[in-house]
């Protein structure tokens, strides 16, 4: 690129030449200008992040600063429960100084009632002790009866016959004489009803029954009788001293018997035995 004047040019002045602008130049202006954009914008996010950073700090400053108001409120309202759990504990001792000292005097007197018991205890098992060896003396003794009274039922039972009734139907034990009832009676195997009756117009009651003597032979030892049971009389005749009459009664699987061991004028001794 050349500049001219705008006149002519007088004849003999030097000509100038102007040069034209380095590349280089412009290629480091662009350069400058660019790192100077790029330090303002990291300067202005360096700010930004400082800012930032400030506003967090501060926000938890904030934060933490609450938290140590309420962790000395808290520790505030801790001391007061302290000291009100404090009172509370001195009374709870007293009150447990009384408690330990009840509960002595409560095991002293327990322990007490226990030796009591004990004493108690030991002198009725004395007693007991006692009671039972009586007791087994007693059983010893009634044992030694009741094998006396066994052997006698069965000497009584040797002594005393059996026979067979007039219906043809084994007897029990017959009796032959007033000593002899009694025995049929401690056997208890029967029912014993003894009598003594004498003839007459009437029937004479003898246990569940009636009987009525008609006629009595001494000399042959026989007799007649009527025996009147379940509103039926039943003529037993001409029956002998020691035979068991027997007959039957509404409701007893076994006869009824009567014995008569012995007679006069008019008279018959004997029993009536009846099943249980």
């Amino acid at each position: 690129m050349s500049l001219t004047a705008s006149g002519p040019e007088p004849e003999g002045s030097p000509q100038f030449e102007t040069s034209p602008t380095p590349r280089w130049i412009m290629i480091a202006s662009v350069i400058a200008f660019v790192f100077l954009g790029y330090l303002a914008y990291s300067s202005h996010t360096q700010e930004q992040e400082v800012a930032s950073g400030f506003a967090q700090a501060n926000q938890r400053a904030e934060t933490l600063a609450a938290q140590l108001d309420k962790t000395n409120s808290r520790l505030a309202d801790l001391k007061g429960e302290l000291e009100v759990t404090s009172q509370k504990l001195g009374l709870t001792q007293d009150e447990l100084a009384r408690a330990r000292s009840l509960a002595q005097t409560i095991r002293k007197d327990q322990k007490q009632s226990d030796e009591q018991l004990r004493a108690q205890i030991g002198q009725v098992a004395s007693e007991t002790n006692s009671k039972i060896g009586a007791v087994s003396t007693d059983l010893a003794g009634t044992k030694t009866d009741v094998d006396a009274t066994k052997k006698d039922l069965e000497a009584t039972k040797s002594k005393l016959d059996r026979t067979v009734g007039d219906l043809g139907v084994a007897s029990g034990l017959i009796a032959k004489n007033h000593d002899e009832v009694e025995e049929l009676k401690r056997l208890g195997e029967r029912n014993i009803f003894e009598f003594d009756i004498h003839k007459s117009k009437q029937a004479q009651r003898v246990g569940p029954i009636q009987v009525d003597l008609k006629k009595v032979d001494t000399k042959k030892y026989k007799y007649t009788m009527n025996v009147v049971a379940d509103d039926k009389s039943i003529e037993k005749k001409d029956r002998t001293v020691g035979e068991p009459i027997q007959f039957y009664v509404k409701g007893a699987h076994m006869p009824y018997e009567i014995v008569v061991f012995e007679v006069a004028k008019d008279e018959a001794k004997g029993y009536l035995s009846t099943p249980k």
